[in-house]
């Protein structure tokens, strides 16, 4: 699990002018633009909105202590997949829609869970690095903003199972309770500002 990821919120509208072969180039050079190097974005609570005009239709979001990696990511899914039977039934249909929506595999061993919602990118051959990818318009992001709105305020129940669960491995990230929730809670501010604005999310990896 060593690729990074670079988590955006994009005005679907503006993406949706862009021909369909052309999205991923777009994106991708929008998404890495050098003026974010040179101090000229905003960084405001983790969020880095590009200065430039043309750049005005994405914000990317930082997690914070994650240096863009996508291990915490992963390690939080596996957090997840261990506490989930310790926690009550409303509480973890709601967390396991938010969390499979986004970087968690699902429940069924057999099949992995698919975060791009389809029609957006034709192909993802275009990609510059090989890795995950998250591809979730206004409808996905409503619904699982909806989710979260249902789990977050039992979140808490989370935390002595966590301790007792989710156990320390070789390598591990998000080991503690602390750190999976400041991490779920990046993504509920990731699909809030795109859900309050009425965009799509769209995580990439770098």
């Amino acid at each position: 699990m060593g690729m990074d990821i670079t988590v955006l919120v994009v005005d679907w509208a503006r993406l949706a002018e862009v021909p369909a072969e052309d999205r991923l180039r777009v994106v991708q050079e929008a998404a890495y633009g050098d003026d974010d190097a040179d101090g000229d974005g905003d960084v405001v609570d983790g969020w880095v909105w590009p200065a430039g005009a043309e750049r005005s239709w994405l914000g990317r979001y930082e997690f914070r202590g994650t240096l863009g990696s996508y291990k915490p990511h992963f390690w939080a899914a596996e957090g997840w997949e261990k506490v989930r039977g310790a926690v009550g039934g409303e509480v973890r249909e709601a967390l396991d829609e938010f969390l499979e929506g986004l970087i968690w595999w699902g429940p069924r061993a057999d099949v992995d869970a698919e975060q791009v919602d389809p029609g957006v990118f034709p192909s993802l051959e275009g990609l510059w690095r090989p890795g995950p990818v998250i591809v979730r318009g206004p409808e996905t992001v409503a619904r699982l903003r909806r989710r979260w709105c249902k789990a977050a305020p039992a979140l808490d129940e989370l935390r002595v199972p966590y301790g007792e669960l989710a156990g320390r491995e070789p390598g591990q990230w998000i080991a503690v309770f602390e750190e999976f929730a400041e991490l779920v809670r990046g993504w509920a501010e990731v699909v809030g500002e795109a859900k309050r604005r009425g965009w799509g999310v769209i995580g990439l990896p770098i």
